[in-house]
C-alpha cells in the first residue's frame, strides 16, 4: 500500500480514473511496493516521492519518469492530468522507437555504488529481501525514502563530504525560476524575474520539448535533467511558443543546485539530524527582521521546532529552544536558507565535532555549542 501521503493519487489511478485503463492497458503493468530488492541501476526516480511511475520499453529503456510534489503536500489531490500527459508521452516515444534511442540515452540511469538498497550496510543490518507477510510486514518493508537516507549515512560514517546530488536530490524547477504547469508535461506558468529561467529567455506559455537533447514527458522528467546536470553547465532546451519551436540555451551559474528549497523533503528529516541536532529552522522573513530590528543580510534562522528523540533531541539537550534565532554559526553569519545551510555543515563538518552558535531569544543574545552527529 502506498504512504498516506499519495494514497488519493493512487486511488485515483488504480480504481476511479476509467479513462485512464485504455492508455495503461497498452503497457505490462507492474506495482512494486518495497524497496528490497530494487535494481537501483534501473530503478533511479525521486525517493522521496511517495507514488512514482517508471516507463520502460522492453528491452530495459527508459522512456521517461512521473512524480508530483502536488500529491505530497496534499493526499486529497486526485488529479490525474499530469500523469496522463506522462502516460502518452511514453506511448509517443514508444512509437518512434528504436530511431529514437539516441535521444533517450541521457534519461538512463546512472552507474550506483550498490546493486540493490540491501547491499547498503545501514539497511543491510536491519532488512531481509523478503517481506514478513505473516508477521511484522510493514517493518519488513524498505521504504523508498530510506534509501536516500542510507547513501547519505555511508558518506557519515565514514567522514567523508556528502555529495550535492544527495543533499539537493532531483531539483525542482522552481529552483532555476521555472513554474511549470502541474497538468501538463512541462509547460510554464510562471518565470522567476532575474533567474536563469528568465535568463535564458522563457516566457508564460512555452511548452518545454527537450532539455540538454532529452525529449520530455512531465516534471519528474525535468527534474532528473537537473539531477544529473553539472555545476555550472548549460543545458540547451527547445520549447514550442504558439506552434513555433525555439531554441534556448539554459546558463546554471556555480551554486545553483545549493538554491534548491529541500526543507519539505522526508530527506531533510535525517540530514536535520545529523547537521542540526534535530532543529528545524525558517530563514525569517524582512519584516519579521525589521520587527527585531535585524539585518537584511545577515543570519536569522527562526527556530520552529527542536526535536525530542534520539539525535533528534541534541540540539535540545545542547540548550537550543524553541523560538530562537540563530544569528551566527561555525562563524557564518551571512543570510541562509535552512537548505544552505545544511549543505553547508554537511560537507564541512564530520560527527563528533561541536559548532559555536550565537542565538537571540527574547531579548538576549545566548552563545551554545551545535553538536554533528
Amino acid at each position: 500500500m502506498p504512504c498516506q501521503a499519495c494514497a488519493g493519487i493512487d486511488a485515483a489511478v488504480l480504481l476511479e480514473e476509467k479513462d485512464l485503463a485504455p492508455l495503461l492497458n497498452q503497457f505490462v503493468l507492474v506495482r512494486v511496493i518495497d524497496a528490497n530488492t530494487l535494481d537501483l541501476e534501473l530503478f533511479q526516480f525521486d525517493y522521496d516521492l511517495s507514488f512514482s511511475a517508471l516507463f520502460f520499453n522492453g528491452d530495459g529503456t527508459v522512456y521517461g519518469r512521473y512524480g508530483s510534489w502536488r500529491h505530497q503536500k496534499d493526499p486529497q489531490d486526485k488529479t490525474t492530468a499530469g500523469f496522463r500527459r506522462a502516460i502518452e508521452g511514453a506511448l509517443a516515444l514508444h512509437t518512434g522507437y528504436a530511431t529514437n534511442k539516441t535521444v533517450l540515452i541521457g534519461k538512463q540511469g546512472l552507474p550506483s555504488r550498490f546493486k540493490t538498497p540491501l547491499e547498503i550496510p545501514t539497511l543491510a543490518a536491519k532488512y531481509k529481501p523478503a517481506l514478513d507477510w505473516d508477521g511484522q510486514l510493514a517493518q519488513s518493508c524498505v521504504h523508498c525514502h530510506q534509501v536516500g537516507e542510507a547513501l547519505r549515512e555511508t558518506f557519515r560514517a565514514k567522514q567523508q563530504p556528502m555529495p550535492d546530488n544527495l543533499i539537493y536530490s532531483w531539483p525542482s524547477p522552481e529552483t532555476i525560476g521555472l513554474t511549470l504547469a502541474a497538468d501538463e508535461a512541462a509547460k510554464v506558468e510562471a518565470v522567476t524575474p532575474g533567474s536563469p529561467a528568465a535568463r535564458a529567455g522563457f516566457k508564460p506559455g512555452d511548452n518545454l520539448i527537450s532539455l540538454d537533447g532529452q525529449p520530455l514527458i512531465s516534471l519528474a522528467d525535468v527534474s532528473w535533467v537537473l539531477h544529473c546536470a553539472g555545476d555550472p553547465c548549460s543545458l540547451s532546451v527547445t520549447i514550442d511558443r504558439n506552434g513555433v519551436r525555439t531554441q534556448l540555451s539554459l546558463t546554471l551559474p556555480s551554486g545553483w543546485r545549493k538554491k534548491t528549497d529541500i526543507s519539505r523533503r522526508v530527506g531533510a528529516w535525517g540530514m536535520r539530524g545529523m547537521a542540526l541536532g534535530g532543529m528545524v529552522l525558517e530563514d525569517l522573513a524582512d519584516t519579521a527582521r525589521t520587527e527585531r530590528g535585524l539585518g537584511q543580510d545577515r543570519m536569522a534562522l527562526f527556530v520552529k521546532s527542536v526535536g525530542e528523540y534520539g539525535k533528534h533531541a541534541a540540539a535540545k539537550n545542547a540548550g537550543f529552544k524553541k523560538g530562537d534565532v540563530l544569528v551566527e554559526l561555525d562563524g557564518k553569519s551571512a543570510r541562509s536558507t535552512e537548505s544552505e545551510l545544511l549543505g553547508y555543515l554537511l560537507q564541512h563538518h564530520n560527527p563528533g565535532e561541536r559548532l559555536k552558535a550565537n542565538v537571540l531569544r527574547g531579548g538576549e543574545r545566548f552563545e551554545l555549542s551545535l553538536p554533528m552527529q
